[in-house]
């Protein structure tokens, strides 16, 4: 029985069930089934559900548009493609790839890399940043904050658009016309602050990552010319 799947196997089904299960729902038990398998099968190729969501969020990132990017190197766009696009890029990347995955930011969020697939796109990157002025620790901080923006952003955005295959449609918890009418006349600034939050959140992802572009390129003060 256990020869008939194997760990990518087992991943690919995984990533499948995931859009339809979201990650709360997504048990080995019910991989197994979809596997027409036992679910003590499973255990030959991950002792516990955290081995499978590690090697989970591996394979999403093999599969994501922003290591792609990366790779073509500093040159990719020419003299005009700046430290600041190439960041832009990343996160906006990232952020479109773990979108097409129910709950792609939990999935993603707080797992470990199973392999090596990262350092080179990462390579690439902290060297176009220090190519550009930045020390070897200035381009880490710089990547790294941006990086858990992005994710951060996400889990918050899946919450409100919790199904990639339907990207307007919202959970009912996040009606703002609601929460309007709950607020709006008490504390207004509150209210207020819901559309912003919870409205158009692809508009809130790129305000929030120019303002961290923005505090970057002040921090890092005359380091970062390009």
């Amino acid at each position: 029985m256990v020869s008939r799947i194997d760990r990518k196997k087992v991943v690919e089904t995984a990533l499948c069930l995931l859009n339809e299960t979201g990650l709360e729902g997504l048990t080995l038990r019910r991989i197994a089934k979809d596997l027409n398998v036992q679910a003590p099968a499973l255990y030959w190729h991950f002792k516990n559900k955290q081995e499978l969501l590690d090697e989970m969020a591996t394979e999403m990132f093999r599969r994501m548009v922003w290591p792609r990017l990366l790779e073509t190197g500093p040159e990719r766009d020419g003299p005009g493609h700046t430290w600041r696009d190439a960041l832009l890029d990343s996160c906006r990347g990232l952020r479109r790839g773990l979108l097409t995955y129910r709950d792609g930011g939990k999935v993603f969020s707080g797992t470990r890399m199973t392999d090596e697939s990262y350092a080179p796109p990462t390579e690439t990157f902290l060297r176009r940043l220090t190519a550009a002025g930045f020390t070897p620790h200035q381009a880490v901080r710089a990547w790294w904050t941006a990086y858990n923006f992005t994710i951060g952003l996400v889990i918050e955005e899946q919450s409100v658009h919790p199904d990639p295959g339907e990207p307007d449609g919202r959970d009912p918890a996040y009606d703002l016309g609601d929460r309007n009418r709950r607020l709006g006349e008490r504390y207004p600034l509150a209210a207020l602050a819901g559309y912003e939050m919870f409205g158009d959140m692809e508009a809130g992802f790129e305000a929030g990552l120019r303002i961290i572009v923005a505090g970057i390129e002040a921090t890092a003060g005359d380091a970062a010319e390009g």
